[in-house]
């Protein structure tokens, strides 16, 4: 009996020793100080293989290496595997061009090393349909590649989706010449990626470039992952009109009323934004059922070449909030957190955190008016716009202008927080007391501390 105590004991001390040695893994929160789930830290492949059978494009009469729109027999292959239960659409090593093509439930993209899915570079070959563009629903053309609800679509590379944009870009510019007021939905053009009204989506190890308009917009989607993808548009030089001119409004990735999104490992330089949270603009923006707010939003460890801003809320936005950008490295990009302010729509941004950047930019962080094609309209219940509990630490950037802010009466501005920031500033235009409630913690601009 009392060795059975002895031993009893020896074991409780052993087990006591083994829980006070367990790491405790603190719980990440977002800004507003809710949970993070662990979905945001699976940077895991989805496993192509276990995805179904594979329908290699080249086996069902689609013609390799060929100049040829060939859409429709694409779009047949697509079809023939969601009738047989789903599986794998294959792009093998070569190029297939094609307009506008619809992938439906259980089907999913594999673009394999060395093979391109390249668009038609004229606009008939996109199927004109009900979708969505610039924060409203709208008559316009379909992307290269779509998925409405389909859940769980996953696109793979390491192959390349091409938009071909070249004709497309030319065009736009030529309008522009004759027209300084030409819109962007007034030159006729397709996006690379649309995916809408869907959950669970992954877009891994993908190459998606040259997109003539936007290149991947998702709409209404929740759970999605951008993993390791290189997206691309041209900054500059595409254009004889204009050699300074690159590819216009070529945004990398837009998340239009989305929720729980992770864009981890990429690498984006196009010409206009990177990410962009949209949702919806104009006057009633805020009561049409069509728009919406973005949430949980999380951009981690990518590069940035040039792009218009690294993470921007705008100019199409109603309500953001929970958005992370963090361990990112910058290099000429035009501004790293950009928060574009409509005086025509009422706006909320708040507990957007920056953090562990390193690079050089432009302007770090930028809050103006934003009136390019804005129509006001009367209200009388118009809120007034705001961006609250905005966090930017641990900085080290080389900046031309480390705080591009102005004040307007048609925003309000509080509760920024600027910790740990080390960056060398051109401009000097640092102050904090264009914030209401700016709370300033080991600031060090050009050698000067701030606090």
């Amino acid at each position: 009996m009392k060795q059975r105590l002895i031993i009893g004991l020896v074991l409780l001390l052993l087990c006591t020793m083994a829980m006070g040695k367990k790491k405790v893994v603190k719980q990440e929160l977002w800004p507003d100080g809710t949970p993070i789930s662990e979905w945001f830290s699976d940077t895991s492949r989805v496993d192509v293989s276990k995805l179904g059978k594979r329908y290699v494009v080249t086996d069902y009469g689609v013609k390799n290496y060929s100049e040829q729109v060939q859409t429709e027999k694409i779009q047949a292959v697509i079809d023939r595997c969601a009738n047989e239960g789903g599986g794998v659409i294959v792009i093998p090593r070569g190029f297939v061009v094609s307009g506008s093509l619809f992938f439906k439930q259980g089907t999913h993209l594999l673009i394999e090393e060395h093979g391109e899915l390249r668009g038609s570079d004229r606009i008939r070959d996109y199927k004109i349909l009900k979708t969505r563009l610039e924060g409203q629903t709208l008559d316009y053309f379909a992307a290269l590649v779509n998925a409405d609800g389909v859940d769980g679509f996953t696109i793979t590379g390491p192959g390349t989706i091409n938009g071909n944009g070249q004709a497309f870009w030319e065009e736009f510019w030529i309008r522009r010449k004759i027209n300084r007021n030409c819109t962007n939905l007034e030159a006729m053009r397709p996006r690379n990626v649309y995916i809408s009204n869907s959950k669970n989506v992954t877009v891994q190890d993908a190459r998606i470039i040259n997109s003539a308009f936007w290149t991947n917009h998702l709409y209404k989607c929740e759970n999605v992952r951008y993993l390791g993808c290189y997206i691309y548009a041209p900054t500059d030089n595409v254009t004889p009109v204009d050699p300074k001119r690159g590819a216009p409004s070529s945004d990398a990735i837009d998340l239009d009323v989305c929720k729980n999104v992770l864009v981890s490992g990429c690498y984006m330089s196009v010409c206009d934004d990177a990410v962009v949270l949209k949702g919806g603009k104009g006057t009633w923006a805020d009561t049409m059922p069509d728009n919406g707010p973005c949430s949980n939003i999380m951009v981690t460890d990518c590069t940035y070449g040039k792009v218009h801003g690294c993470m921007t809320l705008g100019s199409e936005s109603l309500h953001d909030r929970n958005v992370i950008l963090r361990r990112c490295k910058v290099h000429e990009a035009n501004r790293v957190i950009w928060l574009k302010m409509r005086p025509d729509t009422p706006q909320h941004y708040e507990y957007v955190t920056v953090e562990d950047m390193t690079g050089d930019c432009t302007s770090f962080l930028v809050v103006r008016p934003w009136t390019q094609f804005f129509k006001p309209e009367e209200r009388k219940d118009m809120p007034l716009s705001q961006c609250n509990n905005i966090t930017i630490r641990n900085i080290q950037m080389d900046c031309k202008n480390f705080f591009d802010v102005g004040k307007s009466e048609k925003y309000r501005l509080l509760d920024f927080t600027f910790e740990n920031v080390n960056v060398k500033d051109q401009k000097k235009a640092f102050n904090a007391s264009l914030i209401e409630n700016c709370k300033v913690k080991n600031v060090v601009i050009n050698g000067e501390k701030k606090d």
